[in-house]
């Protein structure tokens, strides 16, 4: 017990010392990060007031429900101007304004009835893009497709005001639930879907128009990440035109390749160049070697 204990002290001051010289483990002194489940409990929020006669609190009625979005709205309000406070004052390295703050969180409350107008869209998408959806309302409360782009829509309203980590929190909390990974930077249109949708990855500087349906486990990422931080703000993700379907396990990689309008790209194609308009890419089928399972050979009885 006595080595057990002189070890852990070994221990704590071996951390205690890193803690003195790294300036990363404590943090900026005087300052906070925003806090997660603050964020996570806006996103819950904030998805009641997009869609109220689905996530409202239980006991609420529909009549509850109409007569307070503005109530709603100040809470959200209230809850989003502290971690915007927070935030901004981390990464500035200075104590925030309220007044800044305040204008911040004004400008991205504003947006929300075009953030519902676009996610009413999606829906539709959904909808018209699956057979198995039945109805509109199952888009709504089940698809994980639909749940990682209203907190995609939602982030990238914070994120084009250049509010710091925030949205990051926001969409990697989808990422944890979904399993699809959607950068608050990248641009998205209009009736964009997600069918099934884990393993999808979008990076930030990705550029999607409308009427686009992406299925599960594609990939729209940058063609090399060797340079690291020396890429940070160029364009290193593919722009995706209207009228896009990419199927399932396909990669499309590099910021100067366009997926033209009305192309069709085929399950596990990887492409890394420009593909005109109106094509179907696809990549040849492996050949597939067919076997019976009887066909087991025959040694003789001695072995």
């Amino acid at each position: 017990m006595k080595k057990q204990l002189e070890a852990l002290f070994d221990v704590g001051e071996q951390l205690a010392e890193r803690y003195e010289n790294e300036e990363l483990l404590r943090g900026r002194e005087g300052f906070s990060l925003p806090n997660r489940s603050i964020i996570i409990k806006i996103l819950k929020e904030s998805r009641k007031i997009m869609f109220p006669g689905y996530f409202f609190d239980e006991g609420m009625s529909m009549g509850d429900v109409k007569s307070n979005p503005e109530y709603r709205l100040h809470h959200v309000g209230g809850m989003l101007y502290e971690q915007i406070l927070t935030a901004v004052s981390y990464a500035d390295k200075e104590k925030c304004s309220a007044e800044k703050a305040n204008q911040l969180t004004h400008e991205v409350i504003m947006q929300f009835p075009h953030i519902q107008e676009m996610l009413l869209k999606d829906v539709e998408a959904g909808f018209d893009g699956d057979p198995a959806a039945q109805t509109r309302e199952n888009v709504i409360i089940s698809y994980p497709g639909l749940y990682a782009i209203f907190v995609y829509r939602l982030a990238h309203e914070l994120y084009i005001r250049d509010i710091p980590y925030i949205p990051r929190i926001m969409t990697e909390f989808a990422h944890s639930r979904t399993g699809i990974d959607i950068n608050a930077g990248a641009k998205i249109g209009e009736y964009f879907f997600i069918d099934h949708g884990t393993g999808v990855v979008i990076g930030e500087t990705t550029e999607i128009g409308d009427h686009v349906k992406i299925y599960q486990g594609v990939t729209l990422g940058a063609l090399s990440l060797r340079k690291g931080q020396g890429l940070a703000g160029v364009k290193r993700h593919p722009t995706i035109e209207d009228n896009v379907t990419i199927y399932a396990n396909s990669t499309i990689l590099g910021g100067d390749t366009v997926i033209g309008h009305d192309s069709v790209i085929s399950g596990n194609t990887f492409i890394v160049q420009t593909i005109p308009a109106g094509t179907k890419a696809s990549t040849d089928l492996p050949q597939i070697r067919y076997a019976s399972q009887y066909d087991v050979p025959y040694y003789g009885d001695n072995i």
